[in-house]
């Protein structure tokens, strides 16, 4: 409990604890960054703020040595190991027998011994944290099995337990709330990975079971009212918000550009930036295609992270760089640390994201904070979050996203207009309107 400035025990607003489940990756999520600002936004409001999160070893009831391992798993993928040792295996068994029952996290200890400055724009803001072996690993594999969700509990019980996607998992008396960010897999089955009967079982038992769903833009909203079939008085729509910091955002222009150039070879404002995973709803194949037709001297970089069904992206991007004016033109590099994206947004004539389909679409929402014109979809969520501040294609129609590409570059009037409107745009879902929508939301659960 805080006390305030007399010394007096002050009563936190409530009770919230979040899953980690997307906070402990190596690159960084879309929801990862939603959580963040979530558990930041809460404590801000007052209320206490747990996070739970699954280890790939099993916790220590040791607090030290429990903080230890827990950073530990932190390594790099490839150096964790995978093999199924008969320890893991006993493990796997005894964890699916014990999930019929209600399971406990360990509280978790973060901040006191191990040096964890690298990890400050990765971890969520906690008043407490806790942990369980594999545990959304297991609680998913617990629903495939059984149909049923897994439950926890704490010693200090939440008030709320805001599952920030949705997981077959909640906490007995309190207020249980997930977030759909979008139904791609039911919008775009083809552009997924997952098995669609069981994601569209387990949709349709979080919108059941759910005391409250939230989502992320009316697009969303409405596609869970049609899909799903919820009433849209159980669903709030909070948009996101994202908190850029400013010794990234705030670096003076010629510090960017002695940056990009230093690091890349890229002139200030001399190429098209597009960022984001490489998977069939990002429409990275269109994009190139369509930038190769527009005939627009700059180069197009794609800061790209891992994904799926893209084996013809990859086999056109080698051919590329098989060819040396390709090599040129379209440059690829590896997913990138926050710092240096912030640099290289700063520093594009325009980004460029022509998605399928989004929930909501924070890279258009980052450019346009950051001052940087947009040319992207109007399918979705993103025309939504862009309103009249960027320039709209239809992302099936190669000529169209070629004529885009050719107008953003060349016409410096409209990248100005685009630049001012996209400030504007951007305050609409600034981290202060996103706090009164967020406070709302809580404030009529509890």
């Amino acid at each position: 409990m805080d006390t305030d400035i007399t010394g007096g025990a002050v009563d936190p607003t409530g009770r919230i604890i979040y899953d980690g489940l997307n906070l402990t990756l190596g690159q960084g999520t879309g929801i990862a960054t939603y959580t963040r600002m979530l558990t930041r936004i809460a404590r801000k409001l007052g209320y206490d703020v747990g996070v739970v999160y699954s280890s790939a070893f099993t916790p220590d009831k040791n607090p030290l040595l429990g903080e230890i391992l827990f950073f530990d798993q932190m390594r790099a993928p490839h150096q964790l190991g995978t093999k199924r040792t008969p320890t893991r295996i006993l493990n796997t068994v005894v964890d699916q027998f014990r999930y019929h029952f209600t399971v406990k996290p360990l509280a978790l200890r973060l901040g006191d011994a191990v040096i964890n400055e690298q990890f400050a724009d990765t971890l969520a803001e906690h008043d407490r944290a806790f942990v369980a072996r594999n545990l959304f690993k297991n609680v998913n594999s617990f629903f495939n099995r059984t149909s049923q969700f897994v439950n926890l509990s704490f010693d200090s019980r939440p008030d709320i337990f805001h599952c920030t996607y949705p997981m077959p998992v909640r906490v007995r008396s309190a207020r249980n709330i997930y977030t759909i960010h979008d139904l791609i897999p039911l919008r775009l089955p083809f552009a997924t990975l997952e098995s669609k009967r069981r994601t569209f079982k387990l949709l349709k038992d979080v919108a059941k079971k759910a005391d409250h769903i939230v989502t992320v833009s009316e697009n969303s909203k409405q596609d869970i009212v049609e899909l799903l079939g919820v009433d849209e008085r159980r669903i709030t729509n909070t948009y996101q918000a994202v908190a850029l910091p400013r010794k990234y955002s705030e670096r003076s222009e010629a510090a960017v550009g002695n940056y990009i150039d230093g690091l890349y070879g890229l002139e200030m404002y001399g190429y098209l930036l597009f960022f984001g995973a490489l998977e069939p709803k990002k429409n990275v194949g269109r994009l190139i295609d369509a930038f190769l037709a527009s005939g627009v001297e700059v180069p197009l970089v794609l800061v790209t992270a891992r994904g799926w069904h893209n084996a013809d992206v990859v086999h056109r991007l080698d051919e590329l760089s098989s060819k040396g004016g390709g090599a040129a033109k379209v440059r690829c590099l590896d997913y990138v640390g926050l710092s240096t994206l912030i640099t290289l947004i700063r520093g594009a004539r325009a980004v460029v994201f022509p998605s399928l389909y989004e929930g909501f679409g924070l890279p258009v929402l980052e450019a346009m904070m950051l001052g940087t014109p947009v040319v992207t979809s109007a399918n979705g969520a993103l025309g939504e979050i862009a309103g009249d501040a960027a320039l709209l294609v239809d992302p099936y129609d190669v000529d169209d996203i070629a004529r885009g590409i050719t107008t953003i570059v060349n016409d410096a009037d409209l990248r100005g207009e685009l630049n001012r409107r996209g400030t504007a745009q951007a305050a609409k879902f600034s981290v202060e309107r996103y706090q009164e929508r967020v406070q709302s939301l809580y404030a009529s659960l509890t």
